[in-house]
């Protein structure tokens, strides 16, 4: 059976839908400043994820119908040395290290980086995005909810981090 709760997100979600595509119909001033901050402007998943989180509960609208899965993997960042690498760092790590999250966020892109390598985005809770490179595998997909420490991937000797706000590369150094 459904619950009260759950029926209400479901017939808010649709009304606010139905709501937008008239006004995006009907109105050419909002259908233009819409489409621009859509596809053009950095949308915050992560922000947009963590409100909804706080006022219903959880990230997903069904999460009550899914069962809870634990982190088997809960890591903080370790490194032996830093050395700045384009636009970011280079981070040596030990052989075959396992890449933990820096902190919770959505996956907004998985693939190769020119210069980076193999490459995960990861869009920040707190506005950040981090670009996680060189990596040798992947254990996420696109648009993963992810908490911090959790699994990114594995690199053999060297993780490349570039951290970027509002579109502008920011110093490596406040965030490792």
């Amino acid at each position: 059976m459904i619950k009260k709760s759950t029926f209400l997100k479901f017939i808010i979600l649709i009304i606010l839908t139905i709501a937008t595509i008239f006004i995006l119909k009907f109105n050419s001033e909002f259908k233009i400043s819409f489409y621009k901050y859509v596809y053009e402007d950095n949308i915050s998943f992560a922000k947009i994820n963590n409100w909804y989180k706080s006022k219903f509960g959880s990230n997903l609208p069904f999460s009550d119908y899914f069962d809870e899965t634990l982190p088997v993997f809960n890591e903080k960042l370790s490194y032996s040395e830093a050395n700045k690498y384009k636009d970011g760092v280079s981070l040596s790590v030990g052989y075959d290290y396992l890449v933990p999250a820096l902190d919770s966020g959505i996956v907004i892109f998985i693939g190769e980086k020119e210069g980076y390598g193999n490459t995960v985005i990861v869009q920040q809770e707190n506005g950040i995005d981090v670009w996680y490179s060189n990596l040798k595998e992947v254990n996420l997909k696109l648009y993963d909810y992810i908490k911090d420490g959790s699994l990114i991937g594995n690199v053999d000797e060297n993780l490349y981090l570039v951290f970027i706000k509002d579109g502008e590369v920011v110093d490596y150094q406040e965030y490792i």
